[in-house]
């Protein structure tokens, strides 16, 4: 499949490709897991057009030179340049990612929100979750990470937070998942550190067609914030999948892939 690279190295690997003119851009959560842990999805929603996964520099295997941290997020908006009638889909912190980049809006056919949230108080929430809801595992990676910061020890720590990600009927593909993306520990030093604790959307679409998209039982990204009246409009859908936590789509794949499709028609492909 091809590979692209923007002049700041954003990396845009093609995944499927489909009559059609529209580009689909994937952004991941995390961050530091890159936009592999989106793979099962692209494959699921085999939407019309290109689907590419997008890696910011430095973030999962895209290893660049120097500091790769300098523009984020607003290095996006070369991806979106680069690639015309571009629909712009983001998970978690990816989402957050596109919601501070506010010329996007005018360069964007439409915006999916996955497991995302619109300023930093999801933080708090989920300390509070991890406290109310520990994991003996999680406490004995939190530990080794500690004593020995890497990417080895980053991907550990996620595999054993996997019950707060996903149900005990979808544990198995949920651990398999993480387990086999490419941790970037730099990645998340940077977001923790510039980004996640004090983000606050720049801005929010007017006529964009958009998708707000999130699993009922999300114990990651609390899902509540979206209930504020800012962001209902006629240009905003927003589906509510049933017993389906942060990665909606391996527990409720039927589900996840209804909601895309009904969405394609909205963004008029």
């Amino acid at each position: 499949m091809s590979v692209r690279y923007t002049a700041s190295k954003v990396r845009l690997r093609l995944r499927n490709q489909n009559p059609g003119s529209l580009n689909w851009l994937f952004l991941p959560g995390g961050p530091g897991i890159g936009a592999d842990s989106l793979e099962e999805l692209v494959a699921l929603v085999a939407l019309p057009g290109r689907s590419w996964l997008v890696d910011l520099p430095g973030d999962g295997s895209n290893l660049v030179d120097g500091d790769p941290f300098l523009q984020w997020p607003a290095v996006l908006l070369e991806a979106v340049q680069a690639l015309p009638d571009s629909v712009l889909v983001g998970h978690s912190t990816g989402g957050m990612y596109l919601l501070s980049v506010p010329d996007l809006e005018q360069q964007a056919r439409g915006l999916v929100l996955i497991s995302s949230a619109p300023d930093a108080r999801w933080f708090a929430d989920y300390v509070r979750m991890t406290a109310e809801n520990p994991l003996p595992a999680m406490r004995v990676a939190q530990q080794a990470f500690i004593e020995n910061k890497s990417n080895d020890t980053l991907r550990d720590l996620a595999v054993a937070s996997a019950p707060w990600n996903f149900s005990a009927d979808a544990l198995h593909l949920g651990e398999a998942l993480l387990a086999r993306m490419p941790y970037n520990l730099a990645a998340v030093e940077w977001s923790d550190q510039h980004f996640d604790h004090s983000y606050e959307l720049k801005w929010w679409p007017r006529q964009l067609p958009t998708l707000i998209l999130s699993g009922s039982h999300d114990r990651i990204v609390e899902q509540s914030y979206w209930d504020d009246t800012r962001f209902v409009g006629e240009n905003v859908v927003r589906r509510t999948i049933d017993n389906a936590g942060h990665f909606p789509w391996i527990e409720q794949p039927e589900a996840v892939r209804k909601a895309f499709a009904a969405f394609v028609q909205k963004v008029g492909a």
